[in-house]
């Protein structure tokens, strides 16, 4: 081993999986360990995870990605973790986990309409963002209204990844990319506000918010339990970390003004970086990560989180595939378009139009396999994606090309299809784990490795395959685009009429 040799661990904390991925400085992976969390539905429309499990997952994967590796965990120059945004992790005032709701949680759906409607002005002037279901304010606010032993016990507000940050240093902290995405900042200044906070009826939650610093910034070092715990080496720099869109557009190529990423994932994330954020009531949030650094975001749970679902309750019911994911590809390549293909809307976890949004599939005919079933949800799920790049086109911040990342980006059908639907070339990031590898880069900034996120990007991200536009089917998937939108316009008053008992709540 050299001794000199360094590397980097980059953490993604998603909604269920926690990956640890140790690269060097050239952003060749060297191993990563994978754990996936369980997640739990007490009441309809609640998604809550147990941060005691959340932890014992980290730090085995931590642990289990430094033993694969086989280096010296002093070698680590630093870690970052990125984390997914929204949702709300709460510690008691004695520091132990008092809750942790995921970003797929709609209880606050009526709380947020009755605060966007008052409010929603007022707000979006501040942090650029209206309030919406499980935005973590929003979610604060729902626990003060119907959890009132929760929010009188409540001593630190945190983010998935600030939760791990905290048990690997012992900080309790923030940093304003998660911050400024979850509509907790006054912007473009990426400071706490007590203005902001009364509108959300939160002005006796300040002391709740943790200590606030840039993502790159070094937030503490690796405790000496902590080391115990993951084998890491104690007193290793761990810096505040980010928000995983924007980490992930990092791992994938794309931070600097004009570059767009698209995240296939559990959430459709689409954004275009730019030195000033983009004020539009129209676009879903505005996020800082740096000064004079910005990214504006159109997203919504409509995303790769479909074919997820179809996976587990149709494919992978009784085992019966050893690959249920490259089943799906197969089949979806195995069918070729056609004018009467069935449509599918994206809508398992409502949308970001309206919480009482249902997914369903449309125009099934009988000469119909399952393969044009899951070439419709694929379609369905980019449709989603270009109703969102509709949006940031109206408010100025349009594009001609796009870096990929997220779960859809490996599959070998998928980019092809945002390629022509979108008509722009799609570029794969080469990394897989974009996320991780986007963290680590800013750990090597933090730690002083690079001399900027240019510079960090250019030595660890390179893209991989591109996808070009096939022309001949723009027309193609402009009609269907059209069918799409038009047959959402006319469902949503039945959807409205269905039973919903995460509505009825406040």
């Amino acid at each position: 081993m050299v001794e000199d040799k360094r590397y980097l661990l980059g953490l993604d904390a998603g909604n269920t999986v926690i990956k640890a991925v140790l690269f060097d400085l050239e952003g060749r992976q060297l191993a990563m360990y994978a754990l996936d969390g369980q997640s739990s539905t007490p009441h309809p429309g609640h998604v809550e995870r147990d941060l005691d499990e959340l932890w014992a997952n980290a730090r085995e994967a931590i642990g289990a990605c430094i033993e694969r590796a086989g280096i010296d965990p002093r070698h680590i120059a630093g870690i970052g973790c990125a984390g997914h945004g929204n949702g709300l992790y709460l510690l008691d005032k004695a520091d132990r986990p008092l809750a942790g709701i995921q970003s797929l949680d709609t209880r606050a759906a009526p709380l947020a309409a009755s605060l966007a409607a008052a409010n929603g002005d007022a707000l979006h002037a501040i942090c650029l963002q209206k309030p919406w279901p499980s935005q973590t304010p929003t979610l604060l606010a729902w626990v003060k209204a119907n959890a009132h032993d929760i929010y009188a016990r409540a001593g630190s507000l945190m983010l998935c990844k600030d939760f791990i940050t905290f048990r690997l240093t012992g900080e309790r902290v923030s940093e304003i990319s998660d911050m400024s995405g979850c509509g907790l900042l006054r912007m473009p200044e990426c400071v706490y506000d007590d203005d902001l906070l009364s509108l959300y009826g939160l002005e006796d939650a300040k002391s709740l918010l943790p200590r606030l610093i840039d993502p790159a910034e070094v937030a503490g070092t690796v405790s000496a339990k902590a080391a115990a715990e993951t084998g890491l080496a104690e007193g290793t720099p761990v810096i505040g970390g980010y928000f995983d869109v924007v980490a992930s557009a990092m791992g994938a190529g794309a931070v600097s003004s004009g570059e767009a990423s698209i995240i296939a994932g559990t959430w459709s994330i689409n954004q275009v970086f730019s030195d000033k954020p983009v004020v539009d009531p129209n676009v879903f949030m505005v996020a800082g990560f740096s000064p004079g650094r910005f990214v504006n975001v159109e997203s919504s749970a409509t995303s790769a989180a479909n074919l997820e679902w179809y996976v587990r309750e149709f494919v992978e019911r009784g085992g019966h595939h050893d690959d249920p994911f490259g089943q799906c590809n197969a089949l979806v390549g195995s069918v070729t378009s056609a004018a009467d293909d069935p449509l599918f809307h994206p809508f398992l976890y409502g949308s970001g139009q309206g919480a009482d949004f249902r997914a369903g599939f449309y125009g099934v005919a009988g000469w119909h396999g399952e393969g044009h079933l899951l070439r419709a949800l694929f379609e369905g799920v980019m449709f989603e994606h270009r109703r969102h790049i509709e949006v940031l086109a109206s408010a100025g911040v349009a594009f001609d090309r796009a870096v990929m990342s997220g779960g859809g980006s490996r599959s070998p059908y998928w980019p092809q299809i945002f390629a022509d639907g979108l008509g722009v070339p799609i570029t794969v990031a080469e990394a897989r784990e974009t996320g991780a590898l986007g963290a680590a880069i800013g750990a090597g900034v933090g730690a002083g490795l690079f001399a900027d996120y240019e510079t960090g990007i250019a030595a660890m991200a390179r893209p991989g395959a591109e996808f070009a536009p096939d022309l001949a089917m723009r027309h193609h998937y402009d009609r269907r685009y059209r069918i799409y939108s038009g047959l959402a316009e006319t469902l949503k008053e039945f959807w409205a009429t269905l039973p919903n008992d995460t509505m009825e709540e406040q």
